[in-house]
């Protein structure tokens, strides 16, 4: 049983299951999605991006990747970039390959790629990596007061 992680703890009144699976070295979303047998299109990487000072999480389907320009612009900001790992890590508190957009360390603006708006469940990390939470997407949104943005390309 994987050991409560902050963000399995924020989810204590949400619907929600909480998946394991031997976790990969790299292409760690990818990996949880063909460990667990599920469709890429509905696990999700979560992602730190950066504009300034100013920091946002990111969660899109591994199956495709971040549009920067799309998530800049769904943030107001007029660029965005990738954040270094280590400040990633200091940013939400988890590991590269564990980062979950639930239980962070540092509250962030937060987007989830509309393309999984209908679903009637996405994949986001556990906040370790082999920890995978299965949770509606609204539910997601909800909790973490996110917006849908069309910030995924293919």
């Amino acid at each position: 049983m994987a050991a409560k992680t902050r963000a399995i703890a924020a989810l204590s009144n949400t619907p929600h299951e909480v998946l394991e699976y031997v976790s990969g070295q790299d292409n760690f979303g990818a990996h949880a999605a063909e460990e667990l047998g599920i469709d890429p299109r509905v696990v999700m990487k979560t992602l730190v991006i950066h504009h300034d000072r100013d920091l946002a999480v990111c969660c899109v389907p591994v199956a495709g990747h971040l549009s920067l320009k799309a998530a800049a612009k769904a943030l107001g900001w007029k660029r965005a970039e990738m954040t270094e790992p280590s400040e990633a890590q200091r940013a939400t508190g988890y590991v590269v390959g564990g980062i979950s957009p639930l239980g962070t360390t540092r509250r962030m603006p937060t987007l989830i790629d509309d393309s999984v708006a209908a679903e009637p469940t996405i994949h986001v990390s556990g906040g370790q990596r082999g920890v995978s939470i299965a949770i509606a997407p609204k539910d997601l949104a909800e909790l973490m007061g996110a917006k849908f943005a069309p910030i995924a390309t293919d």
